[in-house]
């Protein structure tokens, strides 16, 4: 699991990104990866799996 702070998240077109708390990389997110309901700077915990370009944030959970 990992820890981050949502950037950006656009609820009408479903997407947005989340910034990793220890890296500072940041993951694409798409609702249909969304456990919990999120806004931009929630704090999140989120799992990582490859998408069509790159890395996305799945499994997303307000922390």
């Amino acid at each position: 699991m990992n820890n981050g702070t949502v950037k950006f998240f656009d609820a009408t077109r479903g997407f947005g990104f989340i910034k990793d708390t220890d890296s500072s990389e940041e993951y694409f997110v798409h609702s249909s990866g969304l456990n919990d309901t999120i806004s931009e700077n929630d704090e999140v915990t989120f799992d990582l799996k490859q998408g069509k370009k790159g890395l996305n944030a799945v499994n997303v959970k307000l922390a």
